[in-house]
């Protein structure tokens, strides 16, 4: 069997290469709302960083979002998305990669 090509993204915080699974996407929609993707199939611009709280921590201190998209992101966003990756993290771990 053909092997598939597995899609890579890069981090926004750290410039690293990673598999799109290993991501979290988020999105910014034509109303200058920014919000996490967890499908990964919202439409707007997306931007994706890593599931590791520290690299989410990061974005937070130096307002990653705000450069990225050039809107004012609102702090609890912030706080949302460190909230959903410390989750995410934690599900990888319990349940392994399938998560």
């Amino acid at each position: 069997m053909k092997k598939r090509k597995v899609p890579l993204r890069k981090d926004i915080v750290t410039g690293e290469l990673h598999p799109k699974k290993e991501l979290v996407r988020v999105v910014k929609n034509k109303q200058d709302e920014v919000s996490v993707d967890p499908t990964g199939k919202k439409p707007g611009r997306g931007a994706y960083i890593a599931l590791d709280v520290a690299v989410a921590e990061q974005a937070k201190a130096k307002k990653t979002f705000d450069k990225a998209f050039g809107v004012k992101v609102d702090a609890a966003f912030y706080d949302e998305l460190v909230a959903y990756v410390d989750h995410q993290q934690a599900r990888k771990e319990l349940f392994g990669d399938d998560a």
